[in-house]
């Protein structure tokens, strides 16, 4: 199944970090936070300001992005857990 977010949202993957800390520490699943970083699946066309005219969102498919903690709604599509939130939730683009 295909989904395309409508106007200004973007589909995101969270992307796992370590389990284990830079002295071998070996975190366990119930004390570890969700993933602040992820991967753009899906963007929208974009808003529309006052005038009515479209305005492009500035991420792309691939992206690399860090978002809020508690940024987005979960869902689950075709067994995949996705966020799907407003590209303003998205605080910037990580560049590798």
């Amino acid at each position: 199944m295909k989904f395309r977010p409508l106007h200004d949202r973007v589909v995101v993957k969270r992307v796992e970090e370590d389990t284990k800390t830079k002295g071998g520490i070996i975190i366990p699943e119930t004390a570890q936070e969700k993933p602040m970083q992820g991967k753009v699946i899906a963007v929208g066309p974009g808003g529309r300001d006052e005038a009515g005219k479209l305005t492009p969102i500035d991420v792309k498919k691939g992206d690399l992005v860090l978002f809020g903690k508690w940024s987005g709604t979960e869902v689950k599509i075709d067994g995949e857990d996705l966020l799907i939130m407003k590209e303003s939730d998205i605080m910037g683009v990580l560049d590798k």
